[in-house]
C-alpha cells in the first residue's frame, strides 16, 4: 500500500492508515538474470524538460519522462514516468542530484520529495537537488490497471478482510484468481516489465538526463532493494548509496513464499517488545498496564477472545465488529511507529474493555477499495520479481507456513501478497535480477537499521554489510521501520557527514535513540 510521508524532523510521519503496509514486506527478485550491465559514461545528454509543478512552489519542477517498457528493446513501446526535483537550497555549493524511493514496492517518489522536501533536504545538507519519481506500474507513472472504473474498483473490494475461517478462505482464493485474471487482461504486457531490475535500469535513466556521472541515492526498506539491485548492475556508478531498512534479497530470490517468509518475521519479536516497554512503562504512561494482570496475558486474552468471535465498534463509521483478521491488521502501523505506541495500547485497551472502534477503523484504513488497489500495485511487483511456486489452491497448507514463520502478520500477506502471485498472475518476467548480490562500488555504502525492526528484519541489515564488498552498518538501539521513524542526533550527524562528504563511521557503530515509545 502507497504511502505519502511527511517528515516531522528527521523522521517520517506517515499521513494514512494506509501508509506502512508495503514499506518493507517484499523482497523481490527471482528468476533469470538480465544482461550484464557494462559501467561508463551517462548515455544520456538531452536532459530531462521541466517544468513548473502545479500548486507548488518555484523551488519544485515536475517532468514526464519517457522509457523503454522492455530495456531489451531500447527503440520499441515506451512508457513514461512520473518525475519530480526539488532545488537544492544552497545552490552555490551544489554537489549533485539525490535520487530518493520510499518504499513499497509502489510508493510514491513523487509524493516523498513533495512532501518531505525541508528535510530531506537537510539530510544532505542543502547540498544537492532532491529528485523523486513515480516507479514504473505505479501513481502517476504508467500505472497498472486491474478495473476499468473506480466504481468497479469500489464494488469488487467492498467488504473485504482478511480471512480467519475456511469458508472465508475459499471466498478471498476466488476473489485472488479474479483479481489476478482481471490485472492480465487490463494491463497486459505491462505486468512483465515492472520488476525491480527495470525501475534500476530507469533509475540509471535518469541518473544521466540529470548529468551526474555518478548516482548519490537514499533508499528507504523496499527502496533498499531498488539500491542494492542498482549497486550490483552499475557498481561503478555509485557515488553514495544510503540504505535504510534493509531487505534481503538472497533470502526472497528464492520465491513469493520464501519472501513473505522473511518479510513477517521480526514482527513478533517487535511486538512482544512493545509489550515489555508497555509494563515497564511508568504508571498511567501505558493503557494496557495495571489492570492487575501482566499486559502480555490482557493482550493474549483479547487476541484469543477475537479468535473465537468478533469486538463489537459501536463507534466505527459506520458501527461494526473487528473480526480476528482485522486485529492483526490493525497492527500494521502503529507497530512500524513507536512514539505512537501509546495510543495503539489505549485502542488495544479499549477493545480488551470490549469496544473496538479504533482498532476497527484503523483496519478497514488498510483494507478499503483505494488501500487494497495500492496493494494491488506492490503485489503485482512482487508477483514479476518473486513468482509463487505453491498454487493458491494449497493454502490450507501454506497460509500455516507463513504463520508459523509470523504468527502476527503472515496470514495477512500470506492473502494479500502470495495468493494473487499464487493465482495465475500473468507476468514472464525474463529480465528480473537473481544476484550476484556482492559488488564492490567505489566508496562504501552506508546501511541504517533499528534493533527492533517489524518490517525488515535486523539481520537482513546485518548480512548486507557481510555480502555487499565495501558496505558499514550503523545500528539504531531502538525500534521503527525504517529506522528514522525515532529521532536520534548521532543518527542524523552519520547521514549528512555520509552523503555530503563520503564519510563513514567505526564498523560496529551504535546510535541511541533521543526519545522512547513511553515517556
Amino acid at each position: 500500500m502507497a504511502t505519502d510521508g511527511a517528515i516531522k524532523g528527521a523522521r517520517f510521519r506517515f499521513r494514512t492508515a494506509s501508509a506502512v503496509i508495503m514499506t518493507s514486506v517484499l523482497a523481490l527478485a527471482v528468476g533469470a538474470q538480465p544482461a550484464a550491465a557494462s559501467d561508463g559514461p551517462p548515455e544520456e545528454e538531452a536532459g530531462i524538460a521541466w517544468t513548473a509543478c502545479e500548486g507548488l512552489e518555484e523551488q519544485f519542477q515536475c517532468a514526464r519522462v519517457r522509457v523503454p517498457l522492455d530495456w531489451d528493446e531500447p527503440d520499441g513501446e515506451q512508457i513514461e514516468l512520473a518525475v519530480i526535483k526539488h532545488l537544492a537550497s544552497r545552490p552555490e555549493e551544489r554537489i549533485g542530484s539525490m535520487f530518493l524511493n520510499p518504499g513499497g514496492p509502489g510508493q510514491s517518489g513523487v509524493g516523498l520529495v513533495r512532501d518531505g522536501a525541508d528535510d530531506l533536504d537537510a539530510w544532505g545538507g542543502g547540498r544537492f537537488d532532491l529528485v523523486g519519481w513515480d516507479p514504473r506500474g505505479t501513481n502517476d507513472s504508467t500505472p497498472v490497471r486491474c478495473f476499468t472504473s473506480d466504481e468497479e474498483r469500489d464494488a469488487f473490494w467492498a467488504g473485504v478482510s482478511i480471512p480467519s475461517t475456511p469458508a472465508e478462505s475459499e471466498a478471498y482464493q476466488q476473489k485472488t484468481l479474479d483479481l489476478a485474471k482481471r490485472c492480465g487482461e487490463l494491463s497486459g504486457n505491462l505486468l512483465s516489465h515492472i520488476t525491480t531490475a527495470d525501475t534500476a535500469r530507469d533509475l540509471d535513466r535518469l541518473r544521466a538526463l540529470v548529468g551526474d556521472e555518478q548516482l548519490t541515492y537514499a533508499g528507504l526498506s523496499y527502496g533498499t532493494f531498488i539500491g542494492q539491485t542498482y549497486a550490483n548492475l552499475f557498481p561503478g556508478r555509485v557515488r553514495a548509496m544510503l540504505l535504510d531498512g534493509l531487505i534481503n534479497p538472497v533470502d526472497s530470490s528464492t520465491s513469493e513464499e520464501a519472501n513473505i517468509a522473511n518479510a513477517v518475521s521480526s514482527a513478533d519479536e517487535v511486538f512482544e517488545q512493545f509489550l515489555l516497554a508497555c509494563q515497564n512503562a511508568a504508571p498511567g504512561e501505558c493503557a494496557l498496564a495495571g489492570h492487575g494482570e501482566p499486559v502480555k496475558d490482557r493482550v493474549a486474552a483479547l487476541f484469543e477472545r477475537t479468535r473465537q468471535a468478533p469486538i463489537p465498534a459501536p463507534n466505527a463509521d459506520p458501527p461494526g465488529e473487528l473480526s480476528y483478521g482485522d486485529l492483526q491488521v490493525s497492527t500494521f502501523t502503529p507497530l512500524r511507529l513507536p512514539l505512537t505506541w501509546p495510543q495503539f495500547a489505549a485502542d488495544l485497551d479499549a477493545a480488551a474493555e470490549g469496544d473496538a472502534s479504533a482498532l476497527e477503523t484503523a483496519a478497514r484504513a488498510l483494507q478499503s477499495p483505494v488501500g487494497m488497489i495500492a496493494s494491488t500495485t506492490s503485489t503485482a511487483i512482487s508477483c514479476g520479481d518473486a513468482p509463487a511456486r505453491v498454487p493458491v489452491a494449497d493454502w490450507p497448507q501454506q497460509i500455516p507456513r507463513f504463520t508459523e514463520a509470523g504468527k502476527l502478520w503472515g496470514s495477512v500477506l500470506g492473502w494479500w501478497l502470495w495468493a494473487p502471485c499464487a493465482s495465475g498472475w500473468q507476468a514472464d518476467a525474463t529480465d528480473r535480477y537473481t544476484g550476484p548480490w556482492n559488488a564492490t562500488t567505489p566508496n562504501p555504502i552506508l546501511l541504517m537499521g533499528a534493533r527492533y525492526d517489524p518490517g525488515t528484519p535486523y539481520r537482513n541489515a546485518v548480512s548486507a554489510e557481510q555480502r555487499l564488498g565495501n558496505a558499514v552498518l550503523v545500528t539504531l538501539n531502538g525500534y521503527g521501520h525504517p529506522s528514522y521513524q525515532v529521532p536520534s542526533a548521532c543518527m542524523d550527524k552519520l547521514r549528512v557527514s555520509y552523503l555530503v562528504d563520503l564519510v563513514t563511521p567505526p564498523r560496529g557503530t551504535v546510535c541511541q535513540p533521543d526519545e522512547a515509545p513511553f515517556g
